[in-house]
């Protein structure tokens, strides 16, 4: 254990405690700041006017119903309770206008009415107490002591109590206190700031469940290390950082430190991981059951302040949508830092790399790579999968999750649905069948990253995916001067086997005579990808679609408008599979080479990985 991740008494928890409300992550002081920043910043201006359209419309709206549409998640509602008591909270407290604090209360209200908060899918319960302390705390003032009760009691019985038969082990659903994923930190994170919010009143309740907090989250926060890559992706990166960040704020607020979280190893760097993952179209790298677009992230400007990087708080400016921590963590305009980050970057332990061209321009060259461990949470059998953007387009996509209530997607099925199995992927897949098509228990990693200022290269080790079928997999991404990607693998199959290299596209795909060139079209703009090696092999244009030989159960996803750029090599025991991409100005342009000082480089790692 870390020495910096103490945990404290019960008693230097309630002598530290704030007595004043609010404490959770807001105190007077800071509410008066925020009052002056959105009067004289145009961006807070311009968020608070956006929240506060968004809050009115709440106003004339029913409280949520108690729903468990799926059988499994009252997820949805948790969401919702804890969306609109933030924003009604905020603008009372910005504004004064009681509309705000009464519409709150009876959300509120509703919600300490249900009949639980559904502890068996425990992140339910930790959404909703976290809405509960927010409301509780920021509109204390406002409610008088018998409103003040029914909010206390409900998260004494629906929040607390069940977190503590979690920790102590006497739930069938506490599972997630040993986890190292985001559940931990969601479920931590929104249940110490319930503690938090009503220590004064539960002292003993509250200081059992922010120590058992305490001890819990410090696994998961080892996460992050040693660079601030995170191995769900950037979609659970976000929802686990969130908490991890308001956790520790909460801490800080309420109790005057955070005991040491924030200073776990590679924390200080994760904001780096959405900037990093972010290609210049806009969309992510998006591995792990991640979408395309990670939305707001305002921990990015919490991480910006306490870290001193100005970068972080330039990537959440973007978002045109705040939500209301957005304009409690902004400290004004960033200033553009002197220099930019380097264009390359390898994360270790999540083992993915990206490269780009450059900073700041809509149609930068970009590539994302990835190795990887296909157990862990939210993984894909996708080990050796990219993404490329060119000329304002993602043209290799990954095509994201499917539905999470399909039959045994996080279970026993999981491996037989399209979009989690390779062939959905921009991978290899090797004598395809009914089984899973890479290793479902396979650690696989980068073995070689340079970057230079033309040149950047990366090499996965992929055999442990594969080591069914192949002796060794070997997948080269490179950046050739900033302008081409090359992608090359190296396989030696145990047995004469079939060996089919995909990639994914929303583009039009079009092949010359040959089938050795295809050039794929969408929004004006042009790709070419040309076959380097092996002699012979030619390109074919499928569906994204499982090949006749996977299963294909019914009610997974149809991906309309998606087609899959495929080669396949029939009976080969060694192969080296070599395709270069280049953006384009049309089917006339036929200069998609390969330097001949690269290919002297490329044996060069080949014979440095023998």
């Amino acid at each position: 254990m870390p020495p910096l991740c103490k945990v404290p008494t019960c008693g230097e928890i309630i002598g530290r405690l704030r007595r004043a409300h609010p404490r959770i992550l807001l105190t007077g002081t800071e509410a008066r700041r925020v009052s002056e920043l959105v009067r004289t910043d145009g961006k807070a201006k311009a968020w608070f006017a956006r929240l506060s359209s968004g809050a009115r419309k709440i106003l004339s709206q029913e409280p949520l119903r108690y729903e468990i549409p799926d059988g499994l998640r009252l997820l949805s509602v948790s969401r919702g309770v804890q969306e609109r008591v933030y924003a009604l909270a905020l603008v009372h407290l910005l504004t004064r206008d009681a509309r705000y604090a009464e519409r709150a209360w009876r959300e509120l209200e509703s919600a300490a009415n249900y009949r639980d908060w559904n502890p068996r899918h425990f992140l339910d319960t930790a959404e909703m107490a976290h809405a509960f302390a927010v409301g509780y705390d920021w509109l204390y003032g406002e409610f008088d002591g018998g409103q003040r009760k029914v909010l206390l009691d409900a998260m004494v019985e629906k929040g607390l109590g069940p977190a503590i038969e979690c920790y102590d082990g006497k739930s069938g659903f506490g599972w997630w206190v040993k986890s190292r994923h985001n559940w931990n930190q969601v479920c931590n994170g929104g249940i110490g700031i319930c503690a938090l919010a009503v220590a004064d009143e539960r002292p003993r309740m509250a200081s059992e469940v922010i120590q058992s907090a305490l001890r819990s989250i410090r696994g998961a926060m080892l996460g992050y290390a040693p660079d601030g890559g995170w191995a769900e992706g950037p979609g659970y990166w976000s929802y686990a950082t969130f908490y991890s960040v308001a956790f520790i704020e909460a801490l800080s607020t309420a109790l005057g430190t955070d005991f040491g979280l924030s200073g776990f190893a590679g924390f200080s760097e994760t904001g780096s991981f959405p900037i990093y993952l972010t290609g210049p179209t806009g969309l992510l790298f998006n591995f792990a059951d991640c979408g395309e677009k990670l939305g707001n992230a305002p921990q990015m400007l919490w991480l910006a302040r306490k870290f001193s990087r100005a970068n972080y708080a330039q990537y959440e400016m973007r978002v045109p949508k705040p939500h209301p921590l957005d304009i409690l963590w902004l400290r004004g305009r960033p200033k553009k830092p002197e220099v930019d980050p380097p264009l390359d970057k390898y994360y270790r332990n999540v083992e993915v790399v990206t490269m780009r061209s450059a900073w700041g321009k809509k149609d930068a060259l970009f590539v994302a790579f990835k190795a990887g461990d296909n157990e862990a949470n939210h993984s894909n059998l996708d080990c050796g999968t990219f993404v490329l953007d060119a000329s304002g387009c993602r043209w290799a996509i990954d095509l994201g999750p499917d539905d999470y209530n399909l039959p045994g997607y996080f279970g026993a099925d999981r491996w037989k649905y399209y979009r989690m199995r390779s062939e959905g992927h921009n991978v290899l897949v090797i004598n395809p069948g009914k089984g899973a098509d890479q290793k479902p228990d396979a650690k696989t990693r980068i073995v070689r990253f340079e970057s230079g200022p033309e040149n950047a290269f990366a090499m996965a080790d992929l055999t442990p995916a594969y080591e069914d079928s192949a002796r060794s997999v070997l997948r080269g991404v490179a950046m050739l001067g900033r302008r081409k990607i090359l992608v090359q693998d190296e396989v030696e199959t145990k047995r004469p086997s079939s060996v089919w290299w995909f990639m994914h596209s929303r583009a039009r795909i079009e092949l010359d005579r040959d089938g050795r060139v295809a050039t794929l079209v969408q929004s004006g703009k042009h790709l070419r990808a040309r076959i380097v090696s092996p002699e012979g092999a030619r390109f074919e244009v499928m569906e994204a679609a499982p090949l006749p030989t996977s299963p294909n159960p019914e009610g997974q996803e149809s991906n309309e408008g998606v087609r899959k750029l495929a080669i396949r090599l029939k009976d080969v025991s060694g192969a080296r599979i070599a395709v270069l991409l280049a953006p384009s100005k049309g089917r006339g342009e036929t200069q998609v080479g390969l330097e001949p000082a690269f290919r002297g480089r490329l044996e060069e790692w080949r014979s440095a990985m023998a």
